[in-house]
């Protein structure tokens, strides 16, 4: 009796296959996918546009700073709800979040943006600046541990070019007594910026 059921489901189930492909019912729900995702991203792009001004404005305002970036990762919010796959709106809601004061949701946040599925919108520069940012999170949530200089290794490895993160980079390692790295670290943040005081103090601190 079940073997017979199942038989019929299965009958039914290729018929109604082979009817919706002879009418190109599949090639037209397809082009209607594309289309509502199109919308969807423009719409996601058009909530991120007044996020990213929301917050610079917040960052440039001292009195009214938190109304703004109350706003700013309200519209990040509803960029992500249409366009969870996009990065960039991760790490706005983060930047919102850290100016607020709320550090670990503002990691959440950019573990959502360095996830397998946003971080393929990256390029590998702003990939390193993000994982810059989460160190910087990291290392003032829990002082700066393992997962912070697995951040920052791999930030410098992508954007050579950032002194700060070869600066942090330094601390973490003097804070894990690994003085050879720090040195290291300190002297790659000079070769990048020479009049980087804080790399320059930390040599002369540790006799090098």
């Amino acid at each position: 009796m079940l073997f017979d059921i199942l038989l019929q489901v299965a009958i039914f189930l290729v018929l109604l296959f082979m009817f919706l492909f002879v009418h190109e019912v599949p090639q037209k729900l397809i082009s209607k996918l594309r289309l509502l995702t199109r919308r969807s991203n423009l719409q996601a792009r058009r909530h991120f546009v007044i996020g990213a001004q929301l917050l610079s404005q917040a960052r440039s305002s001292s009195s009214d700073f938190r109304s703004l970036a109350e706003r700013a990762a309200a519209e990040a919010d509803k960029a992500i709800a249409l366009d969870p796959k996009e990065a960039a709106s991760h790490i706005l809601k983060a930047l919102a979040l850290e100016l607020l004061g709320f550090k670990t949701s503002a990691l959440d946040s950019l573990d959502a943006a360095l996830s397998p599925l946003a971080a393929k919108s990256l390029s590998d520069e702003e990939r390193g600046d993000a994982l810059f940012k989460r160190a910087e999170l990291r290392a003032a949530v829990d002082g700066g541990g393992g997962a912070a200089v697995e951040d920052l290794v791999e930030s410098v490895r992508l954007k050579g070019d950032n002194a700060k993160a070869y600066g942090l980079l330094g601390e973490c390692y003097e804070k894990k007594g690994l003085i050879d790295e720090a040195q290291k670290a300190y002297e790659n943040a000079l070769r990048v910026q020479p009049d980087y005081v804080l790399a320059r103090d930390s040599l002369t601190r540790l006799g090098f």
